[in-house]
Order: C-alpha cells, then structure tokens, then sequence
C-alpha cells in the first residue's frame, strides 16, 4: 500500500521509527481499546460489563501461566468486582502474542471460605494439583483477590449494586481507579465455582487437610 501521510506532518510518526516499536505502540493502543470492554460472567446470569484502563490487579509481574481453581461452594462477605490488566515481566517466554498483558476481572472478597478446594496448572506433560478443605473443614481466607479471565458457576448476592465507580467500593475493603464500571454485594454465593485465573492474593489464607501433587489430571 502506498504511503499517503507525510511523517513530517503526522504527530504519531517520526521518520526514523523502528518498525518494530511502531508495532508495540500499536499493540498497546489495541489492549487499551479491548480493555475498555472485557467481560466477566457467571453462569445463571451476566454479571456485569468490566471496564478499565490501566488498572493493576496483582501487585506482582504474573508469569502469565494461568491456573484452574474449583469450589463445590464459596461462601463470601464483602465483594467486589472490576475490570483489571495484569502484566508480565519484559521478554517473558508465556507472552505470546499478548505483548505481556492479560485482561482479568478483578474480585475482591473480604473473607471467604472454600469447600473442596482444587487447585491445578499445567506444566506441560503434568499437573501440579493442589487439594484442601474436603475433609468438613473449608479452607478460609481474608482480603482474598483474583485475577480471571475465565470465571464460571451459580452465584446468588444480597445488596448488589451494579455499575458504581470502583474508587468509591467499601465492601471488600479495594478501591479501583476512579470512572472504573464495576460492582459490590454484601455477601456472594457461588455454587460449582471454576476459575482460570492468573493471579490470587490474600491477607490470610488456611488450607486444611493441605495435598500436593503431580497428576495427568487437572481441576
């Protein structure tokens, strides 16, 4: 295709830009753009549009390997949930073609507890498995936060609201940046919970009846 803009005149070209670093600002603009409407859903019912820009959900460079989490059932007080872009460290070998960022619905549970708990990710070949709480005692956890891009069950929530600003959220004790779409409840019930998640925080974290291995099984 021929050249029809004059770099001179073109505020976003200069005539000795590598193309190279052309094609990452371009990519950038591009997860920008996606960001502004990546979605989050439960089965039984949408549970909202997420929309961010330049929103940090993990505090820490992902390895960008995301991870299956199961529940029979989540028990949570205090939640909140909004869009988030979780990012790699420069060069990694997962980034793939996603320039090292990830798209994830951000959830925020002020505590929670998990009953039968799984917990897998693929090494290639294997699994590393984790199993806990499926022994009468669920697994527990404060100011526990997740970073999914796959987010899946039957969920049921007392005092929703939908579409508030998630700078002003006081439900699970997180604010997102201002003008962020996202929404709260007092309290989450999620049946038959599966998660692809690609980070996972938390204050506290209690696993009982704790077992780790290596399978050809996942969650």
């Amino acid at each position: 295709m021929p050249d029809s803009v004059d770099p001179a005149t073109d505020p976003t070209e200069t005539p000795d830009a590598p193309v190279a670093a052309k094609t990452g600002r371009g990519r950038v603009r591009l997860r920008r753009a996606a960001l502004m409407a990546v979605p989050a859903c439960v089965a039984g019912g949408v549970l909202m549009a997420l929309t961010a820009q330049g929103v940090l959900g993990a505090q820490f460079s992902i390895s960008g390997m995301a991870f299956t989490v199961t529940a029979d059932r989540l028990d949570g007080t205090g939640f909140e949930q909004f869009g988030g872009l979780d990012n790699m460290i420069d060069n990694s070998p997962n980034a793939g073609n996603t320039g090292g960022q990830v798209l994830v619905a951000v959830s925020a549970i002020k505590s929670a507890q998990l009953t039968n708990l799984c917990q897998s990710v693929n090494l290639g070949g294997t699994n590393l498995r984790i199993t806990a709480g499926d022994a009468g005692t669920p697994v527990t956890a404060t100011g526990l936060t997740t970073d999914s891009d796959v987010l899946s069950g039957d969920a049921a929530f007392t005092t929703m609201e939908i579409g508030g600003d998630a700078s002003t959220f006081t439900k699970a004790g997180v604010q997102g940046p201002p003008g962020v779409f996202g929404q709260q409840a007092d309290t989450v019930v999620i049946q038959n919970l599966r998660q692809d998640n690609y980070a996972t925080t938390a204050a506290t974290f209690k696993l009982p009846n704790l077992h780790l291995s290596f399978s050809d099984q996942g969650c």
